[in-house]
């Protein structure tokens, strides 16, 4: 069996369907040999940062120096393999957890 993955994205809702529709076009969300596909778990809630302009911060969304509170959504799914999630993702550095499954 090949080696399984769980890919878990946090994204702001505005670009939610984007980012999914991009990694599973990739193949992520592929569930039990394809007899399911797009297959994925969101849960949604407020995210908050506070871009540091000293250290070089150029925030998609807020200000640098003021707190910024945003409406994100998480989305965790399977893959197989590789996975596309930064060419849909607004943030430059798009937060992420990747996790090898394992059977037991």
């Amino acid at each position: 069996m090949a080696d399984r993955y769980r890919l878990i994205h946090t994204v702001p809702a505005s670009h939610l369907v984007v980012t999914k529709d991009t990694v599973f076009e990739t193949g992520v969300g592929v569930y039990d040999q394809g007899k399911y596909i797009q297959v994925a778990f969101e849960l949604t809630g407020q995210g908050q940062f506070r871009p540091v302009a000293a250290a070089g911060a150029d925030p998609h969304t807020g200000s640098a120096g003021q707190l910024e509170d945003v409406e994100k959504a998480a989305v965790a799914a399977l893959k197989g393999v590789q996975f596309e999630l930064k060419s849909a993702h607004p943030y430059k550095t798009p937060a992420y957890e990747v996790y090898r499954l394992v059977s037991v």
